[in-house]
């Protein structure tokens, strides 16, 4: 699973906020352009994205493995019918799999940029009110928690592997997995509660000082140009 991991690269330097401008744009551009010579553009943007942030493609992928059973499958199930296979069917649902992966690696890009911190600062601050801590705690419980839970559940295929757990038919081991999953998940829970009431969780805590720098401008241009690429 992806994490924040410091660095001095391109997407390093850049203000979370204008990270996230870029992200929301590119979606805007994914959903909008759907045809193959607009998803070339985005595929080529997208692997600069993540040059910019020193992950490679592979690196990125396999951050979401769980997410490519889904992505790979649809093609294959909406092109079964009753006659057999059909390819132009099967094509469409191709190119929305492969724009669902094309934002996944963007936001790999983001994660391995923006510590968590700046994530929430960064929301908290373009959106006001209390709408926006809630979005922001929210954003940064989920990039704490979403790597320990994803590393609980391959702990416990690593346990059930250790026990000729493969011995047993699918539907046993994917129950087994599931409990134990939602098990630690709740404990999991219990312990985050007691460490937030234990350091005294604050809505509005002192969040670090964000600033747009130099490398800023064309970055947001580039959100700019893409939000409008959308558009048309």
């Amino acid at each position: 699973m992806l994490s924040y991991a410091p660095g001095d690269g391109l997407a390093h330097r850049l203000d979370p906020r204008t990270k996230l401008a870029v992200q929301i744009a590119f979606a805007a551009a994914a959903f909008a352009h759907t045809t193959p010579g607009g998803l070339a553009v985005l595929t080529l943007l997208a692997l600069g994205t993540l040059a910019a942030a020193d992950v490679s493609p592979i690196e990125a992928i396999h951050a979401y493995r769980f997410a490519l059973p889904f992505l790979v499958a649809g093609p294959l199930l909406e092109g079964l019918n009753w006659i057999g296979f059909d390819p132009a069917a099967a094509g469409e649902t191709l190119l929305a799999s492969h724009r669902v992966l094309l934002i996944l690696l963007v936001s790999a890009a983001y994660v391995r940029t923006t510590p968590v911190r700046e994530s929430r600062a960064a929301i908290q601050r373009t959106v006001p009110g209390r709408a926006g801590q809630f979005l922001g705690m929210g954003t940064a419980f989920v990039f704490r928690l979403l790597p320990l839970l994803i590393a609980d559940l391959g702990r416990v295929r690593d346990a059930m592997a250790a026990r000729l757990a493969s011995e047993r038919p699918v539907h046993e081991r994917m129950a087994l997995v599931a409990v134990a999953g939602v098990e630690r998940a709740l404990r999991r829970a219990d312990r985050f509660s007691l460490a937030l009431r234990a350091r005294c969780f604050a809505w509005n805590p002192t969040l670090p000082r964000l600033s747009f720098g130099r490398l800023d401008a064309p970055a947001l241009a580039f959100a700019l140009a893409l939000g409008l690429w959308a558009l048309y």
